[in-house]
């Protein structure tokens, strides 16, 4: 599954440069990036810090009628938290700076509500798929990394989530957006020790792009 998707978001960028402008009524392709700001939410999750990371990726725009759009995207997201000090009704208890690295790629289906010429509302369901998973002591280094497999792991390969936006896009193209992504299934497997830990994904995202 986590090839299939990744080799339809190459698919998705290679023919991207053949098509019309961003303000266009055909199909429009582009590319994104821009920072998470990510944690944990849940009853039981405490007061835990909110990871710094970074998102890229890739966007298809396909109009539905003058000012409604679905927008299909595929794109890499680094998420998880950070454990800074320590707190007493935190699961993940510690007195270290930790940061618990949980990266995916996401593929959101998302609905494009124009409200006037370039600004535009979003909300759709977005799938996580699990691509990497590590502890790092050492956030600011490069050593400290411990690398989680599958077998150790307590956390779902798959994730789904909702996503609310906005987004302005200008006539040349490029596009700026603000997004909240929030979890909507437990992160943690079942029949393990976090089995009824109520822990969900929760990302802002900030970023910009452009359509080609």
């Amino acid at each position: 599954m986590k090839k299939l998707v990744l080799l339809s978001g190459l698919f998705i960028f290679s023919i991207s440069m053949i098509h019309a402008q961003a303000d266009s009524k055909e199909i429009q392709f582009g590319v994104k990036g821009g920072v998470n700001l990510t944690k944990i939410i849940g009853d039981d999750m405490g007061d835990v810090k909110s990871r710094t990371s970074f998102n890229a990726g890739i966007v298809v725009e396909i109009p539905i009628s003058d000012r409604l759009s679905l927008q299909p995207e595929v794109f890499y997201s680094g998420q998880g938290f950070d454990v800074k000090e320590i707190d007493q009704d935190n699961i993940f208890d510690t007195d270290q700076n930790i940061e618990y690295q949980l990266d995916y790629i996401q593929v959101p289906v998302l609905l494009k509500a124009y409200l006037v010429e370039g600004l535009s509302l979003e909300v759709g369901p977005q799938f996580g798929f699990k691509i990497h998973e590590e502890f790092d002591f050492q956030p600011n280094s490069d050593d400290g990394d411990i690398e989680i497999n599958d077998e150790d792991s307590y956390v779902k390969d798959f994730d789904t989530s909702v996503a609310f936006g906005v987004s302005y896009k200008f006539d040349n193209g490029f596009f700026v957006n603000g997004r909240y992504n929030l979890g909507l299934t437990n992160i943690f497997e079942e029949n393990t020790i976090f089995e009824n830990v109520d822990a969900k994904n929760s990302v802002w995202q900030f970023g910009v792009g452009f359509m080609f």
